[in-house]
């Protein structure tokens, strides 16, 4: 038996009483085609791992035509040997996280669902379905994910949640360089999370993590009047965001300093509201918008040594 992506895996029941079953091919396991396959029942939408039987055979669709034959739904697999796909351990993530976090990922690799399919040897139908709904693929699936993605297994199941980043081995060779202003803007455009250094209310030196937006060439948060940030206002800051590859043990980080002020005018205000990407995600009332304007940038990355 052999099959491709987006074929039919069909169970004929073996019973009289009982209705065969159908599904879609969505996980191949090897390049020939052969078994076992990852199937997502038509009336179950469930994707199982599959070992077919003497009763099953396959339906071949004409590829890249979407959709899937639904049959009456049938409970009996009969001689299909079939099981449901390795569940992880207790704690690890919620179903759906794993899809959340495939399509950062792919975000971040700027990547189709057709070319992350692709190279996952999935159908880009079951990707669509992984990242949109509360499905939680089995090891294998996971594992081409991950590959596919330049990523770990550890990293889609969220297994590093708790853990500082930065605990891999340093590069053999590695080479620290200054980034010049102009990349340091292209780093620290859009928005994301980074990190304000402020004195406190008690004066104490405090830093503090926190949801920023890029709007005209100013870097802007927004906070509350009793909040540890809000101590920015009126003040000479420094702002740092950074990123690190845990796998290649690279990264970068960016530093702006300059003066912090709150915004007051109310169409600054609104549009500052209207332009942001997303909104603070400790929640609660922040609506106090603060600006800095950098007066310097500087950056620095971490890669291997040329030669």
């Amino acid at each position: 038996m052999r099959a491709h992506l987006g074929d039919q895996l069909v169970i004929e029941s073996t019973k009289a009483s009982a209705a065969r079953r159908d599904g879609e091919i969505v996980g191949l396991h090897h390049a020939d085609g052969t078994p076992p396959y990852d199937v997502r029942w038509s009336d179950t939408d469930e994707v199982t791992l599959v070992f077919p039987g003497p009763d099953a055979h396959i339906r071949r669709l004409e590829h890249g035509q979407p959709g899937t034959t639904h049959a009456p739904p049938g409970p009996d697999m009969a001689g299909a040997e079939a099981m449901s796909a390795a569940a992880p351990s207790p704690g690890t993530h919620r179903p759906g996280d794993i899809g959340r976090r495939v399509s950062l990922e792919r975000r971040k690799q700027r990547l189709s669902r057709e070319e992350t399919a692709r190279r996952a040897q999935m159908s880009p139908s079951y990707l669509a379905y992984l990242e949109e709904r509360p499905a939680d693929p089995g090891v294998a699936t996971v594992i081409r994910l991950a590959d596919a993605l330049g990523t770990t297994v550890t990293t889609l199941r969220g297994g590093g949640m708790d853990v500082p980043p930065g605990q891999g081995q340093a590069l053999l060779h590695p080479q620290l360089r200054d980034i010049g202003p102009e990349e340091c803007r292209t780093l620290l455009s859009t928005h994301g999370v980074g990190r304000i250094a402020v004195s406190a209310s008690d004066g104490r030196p405090a830093v503090v993590p926190l949801n920023y937006d890029v709007i005209d060439d100013a870097i802007v948060f927004r906070t509350a009047p009793n909040l540890t940030p809000a101590a920015a206002v009126g003040t000479e800051v420094a702002f740092e965001v950074d990123h690190l590859d845990e796998a290649l043990s690279q990264g970068w980080s960016v530093l702006a300093v300059g003066p912090a002020s709150v915004v007051t005018e109310p169409d600054a205000v609104r549009r500052l509201t209207e332009h942001a990407h997303t909104t603070p995600w400790p929640g609660g009332e922040r609506e106090m918008w603060v600006s800095i304007r950098p007066a310097h940038l500087t950056g620095r990355r971490i890669t291997p040594a040329d030669g």
